[in-house]
């Protein structure tokens, strides 16, 4: 077979040899093209020499391209694939830091609350812009697959808007079922089988089978509860399950922001998060992990470019979803997997214009959702709850409409428990006036925004969050992976 794979935002490194080397564990794939680009010229080389020493290694026909001229990549190409940060680390330490002067304490801010709103009104525009040069020089019918987050705001403003056979990609669905399948003693994952649905970040195991048999409420809060780590790691998502009865896909940290409950208040956040990594709920953990993973690889790039000479293991294919999609496609080998698309139907009791993340098919026919799915009543709650602030924030960023954007925040789940509408209004216009170079839509709106900062009376506070860590400098991170080395 031969056709174009583009992938924008290649720069993002590991996460494109990953998705690379995955693609090339399909032998019918080996003779196609991949074309990168990215905004940043050195990321872009360090990926390409990277790729370019894996093909070489493994003897392949592939070919690899790199440009910055993202409408070059993208001609031709029957598969776009998206993984871009809009605004990169600089914009997403605006997204962490402004919130928490008005006691907003998020571990990610990527997906909704003051955070992840911001980044949604930084990425749509730029989606759009994927997507006019997708329907203009693509393969006809290309297929764009969305692994950017906010996963939900993309891929409803790319459907919506953006008039593109949209789907959205996601692994939270994947490392939930592992643990699952772990604390119930499963011999392998392929034991578990589940029907997981709802919304990105807040899907749900509405049914768990192991060997066959339906594992109930009880016996996976006992299983949890007897497990040595995830018992401390996940405390504030085995509540959940307690209280609702079925086990969410996301992190206990990502969980815990979605939520008005449980990081309203200094002292609550401590009690339901745990340290030992960022995920399970550390103030700006995801900022700074990426932060240091930047840092790391900068430094360690000959050891990265030396690993890519090792032959490429099929055994080691990861479960991200893309490869599996294309094969799906292309040979029609059929996969079963959780994808983000607009809900027509497929969850009874979510409005219909929401994206969605549920069970399908994929065959050379497509992507066919499993219809007629119902969540619990709590879950269905939690999920429209996000919903609603999601669609606000999405025809918020291609109105350009900041009081819209202002209601959007507000009706955040974790916004509101914590914020004063008085406080959310100057919050935003804070923030939209940090992050103005990536928001061209509010360009109208910043003089009226810089105004109302200069004469408000509302109060901020100097304020790092109930469980910041600082970023580790190499050598501290050089020390850690030594230490774990030597204690395997």
């Amino acid at each position: 077979m031969s056709f174009k794979i583009a992938i924008i935002g290649a720069g993002s490194v590991g996460f494109t040899k990953k998705l690379f080397t995955d693609i090339l564990c399909v032998s019918e794939f080996k003779d196609i093209e991949f074309a990168l680009t990215d905004v940043s010229e050195h990321n872009l080389q360090m990926i390409k020499a990277i790729l370019d020493r894996i093909v070489e290694a493994n003897g392949l026909p592939t070919r690899v391209t790199a440009t910055t001229e993202r409408r070059k990549a993208l001609e031709g190409a029957r598969y776009v694939i998206s993984c871009v940060r809009v605004g990169g680390l600089e914009a997403y330490a605006d997204d962490i830091r402004i919130p928490l002067k008005y006691g907003i304490d998020q571990c990610v801010g990527d997906t909704i609350c003051a955070g992840g709103i911001l980044y949604g009104q930084r990425n749509i525009p730029v989606i759009l812009d994927f997507c006019k040069d997708i329907r203009e020089v693509a393969e006809t019918n290309a297929k764009f697959l969305n692994y950017a987050n906010p996963m939900a705001m993309n891929t409803w403003a790319a459907i919506e808007y953006g008039k593109v056979d949209t789907v959205g990609l996601c692994h939270g669905v994947q490392h939930g079922a592992e643990q699952i399948a772990e604390v119930l003693g499963a011999k392998s994952r392929q034991e578990l089988d589940y029907v997981c649905s709802g919304i990105n970040h807040q899907t749900w195991f509405i049914d768990l089978r192991l060997n066959g048999r339906k594992i109930g409420k009880d016996e996976l809060v006992a299983a949890f509860e007897a497990h040595p780590v995830y018992s401390q790691q996940e405390k504030l998502r085995i509540d959940v399950l307690k209280r609702f009865g079925v086990y969410s896909t996301e992190s206990n940290g990502h969980l815990s922001e979605y939520l008005p409950w449980y990081r309203k208040r200094p002292d609550e956040i401590t009690r339901w998060i745990d340290m030992s990594d960022w995920i399970h709920g550390e103030t700006g953990g995801y900022l700074r992990y990426s932060t240091e993973t930047r840092n790391w690889f900068e430094t360690e790039y000959p050891q990265f470019l030396e690993a890519a000479s090792k032959p490429i293991d099929p055994s080691k294919r990861s479960n991200e979803h893309a490869s599996h999609i294309l094969e799906a496609l292309e040979t029609n080998r059929v996969y079963r997997g959780h994808f983000n698309v607009r809900n027509n139907g497929v969850i009874t009791n979510l409005p219909q214009d929401a994206i969605i993340e549920s069970p399908g098919f994929v065959d050379r026919f497509g992507i066919n959702m499993a219809a007629g799915i119902t969540l619990p009543e709590a879950c269905a709650a939690t999920c429209i709850a996000s919903i609603n602030v999601q669609r606000m924030s999405v025809h918020a960023a291609i109105a350009g409409d900041i009081d819209l954007l202002k209601l959007a925040v507000l009706h955040d789940p974790l916004v509101g428990a914590v914020s004063t509408p008085e406080e959310v209004w100057q919050m935003v216009d804070e923030m939209v006036v940090a992050q103005a170079a990536w928001l061209p839509q509010y360009a109208h709106a910043l003089p009226a925004a810089r105004e109302r900062l200069s004469t408000s009376g509302v109060k901020t506070r100097d304020w790092a969050g109930a469980a910041r860590r600082s970023v580790r400098s190499i050598e501290e991170l050089r020390a850690e992976k030594a230490a774990l080395k030597q204690a395997s």
